[in-house]
């Protein structure tokens, strides 16, 4: 395997890494926070709302807004590491 196969392949195996626990972020938050510990997170309130319904509302659209910048910036770091930016 030459060089620069080894450094695509660390670099795949790096991103497959970020996207798994991403994503089991993600899953988490949409469906845990929103679903499965509703009833556990409805006895907190927050600005009047229980945690459990803000969550399924307006919570998970933060988070995954927030998982979108952590993932640029992790891919950022990521090309400038493996010599891939621009």
């Amino acid at each position: 395997m030459s060089e620069k196969q080894k450094h695509a392949t660390a670099y795949w195996k790096e991103n497959v890494k970020y996207l798994s626990i991403l994503l089991a972020i993600w899953f988490i938050v949409s469906y845990g926070c929103g679903i499965l510990f509703k009833d556990a997170l409805n006895e907190i309130r927050l600005g009047g709302f229980k945690l459990g319904f803000w969550f399924a509302q307006q919570g998970s659209i933060y988070v995954f807004v927030i998982l979108i910048f952590v993932y640029v910036r992790l891919m950022n770091k990521l090309d400038k590491k493996y010599g891939f930016d621009e």
